[in-house]
């Protein structure tokens, strides 16, 4: 990656100085409490490194949706306390974006000091498409750090989107890609450039739409295409069979088709799927061919032959990308299918392969199943820009770096 690194900074010398750095702690939560901290304990290597060589460290993140204004449900207070647990100091939480507190905050700070802002997302500004606000937001940001600042860039699960704290503050300060967002930009380019061969990738998640150019970059390129999860149910429509009340994208099904026509070679779809008769965790179910789906039934999750028909695929492969889960995960009784795809998966890491959990829901379903990181070569902090990456589009919060 042809940009400026935080080892550069590091040597450059932070001491004294006041760094702004982007992270990506937009972490899942329950009634305020942390369900899955992976994205605040990936994010700490940086922090930690800056705090240690003496920078004032002052941290923008966002977290939800809170559409343009301050939303308590959205706060970044527990993110703050469970960072301040993660680095073994004090984090300090400025009740505002860019305002008196942030301002009051970012002029106390001293050496080592740590500062998260408030949920950047609450200023509309961040997400606007007009570039003159965002660059209002943006110099706001500079003036925390002031003439001898630096930004650092360490959230890779927002480089895709064009946004203040992402993009236009990188044009307004020295600026340099953080631990976390080298090393995602370096596996993701290992498997557009350096793929060992057989190369797997397997696909799940709930629409095609979602995956269709993903697909259409990576089917050329790879061995195996594994189809699962509710777009799966899109590619049986496709072949004229009947998928009952299974989730189907109907304007996608002949894209479906012409994939399938296309791509016959590579892509495998299930062979049997787990239906119930309801959406629920308790619903009634059974395991049928996958050209058997009873009207008024759902597929959930796919079923056990094709779960041994994809890790003898999987477990054989050199290299393999997986990003969607199999089927409902959440619920217990359809998490089969996911689980045996992430143990085929973690089989093969075993054996060589260099393997990568395209982060997202596939993230997620890692660790509530209770299946350790350290299975998998890698596991993506950002699902969208992992997908957009392989798709070949340009990530705006890595051009900007490298401009």
């Amino acid at each position: 990656m042809a940009v400026q690194t935080l080892k550069d900074l590091l040597d450059a010398g932070v001491e004294g100085r006041t760094v702004l750095v982007r992270s990506d702690l937009n972490v899942p939560l329950d009634g305020g409490e942390i369900t899955d901290p992976g994205r605040i304990v990936a994010s700490a290597p940086t922090l930690r490194a800056l705090a240690e060589a003496g920078a004032k460290v002052i941290v923008t993140a966002h977290l939800g949706r809170p559409d343009g204004q301050p939303d308590p449900k959205f706060s970044l207070a527990p993110v703050a306390a469970k960072l301040a647990e993660i680095l073994g100091r004090n984090v300090q939480l400025a009740g505002d974006v860019v305002g008196q507190d942030a301002l009051a905050r970012s002029e106390g700070l001293t050496d080592g000091d740590v500062l998260m802002l408030e949920n950047i997302r609450f200023d509309p500004r961040e997400t606007s498409k007009d570039e003159a606000e965002r660059v209002k937001l943006a110099k706001a940001l500079v003036e925390l750090v002031g003439d001898d600042g630096a930004f650092v860039s360490d959230g890779f699960g927002v480089v895709h989107r064009k946004q203040a704290s992402v993009f236009d503050v990188a044009k307004l300060l020295p600026h340099y890609a953080g631990y976390l967002v080298g090393a995602e930009v370096e596996v993701l380019a290992k498997l557009t450039q350096e793929a060992e061969r057989p190369y797997a990738v397997v696909l799940g998640g709930s629409k095609v739409s979602d995956k269709l150019a993903v697909i259409e970059a990576l089917a050329p390129k790879v061995d195996t295409l594994v189809i699962g999860g509710g777009m799966f149910y899109t590619f049986l429509a496709a072949q004229g069979l009947s998928v009952g009340n299974s989730l189907c994208e109907e304007s996608m099904i002949d894209t479906c088709k012409d994939l399938l026509d296309r791509y016959a070679d590579v892509i495998h779809i299930p062979q049997d799927v787990v239906v119930a008769d309801s959406f629920s965790a308790d619903a009634e179910s059974k395991i049928v061919p996958f050209n058997e789906i009873p009207d008024g039934w759902m597929g959930l999750d796919i079923g056990p032959e094709s779960v041994k028909r994809f890790a003898a695929i999987l477990t054989g492969a050199k290299t393999v990308f997986w990003n969607g889960p199999m089927g409902v995960f959440e619920f217990p009784k359809f998490e089969a299918g996911t689980r045996g795809v992430a143990e085929a998966i973690v089989e093969a890491t075993s054996k060589g392969a260099f393997s990568v959990v395209g982060g997202g829901d596939s993230a997620a379903a890692v660790r509530q199943l209770g299946i350790p990181d350290e299975g998998f070569s890698h596991i993506s902090t950002g699902g969208g820009a992992s997908l957009e990456y392989l798709e070949g589009k340009e990530l705006p919060g890595i051009a900007v770096l490298e401009g």
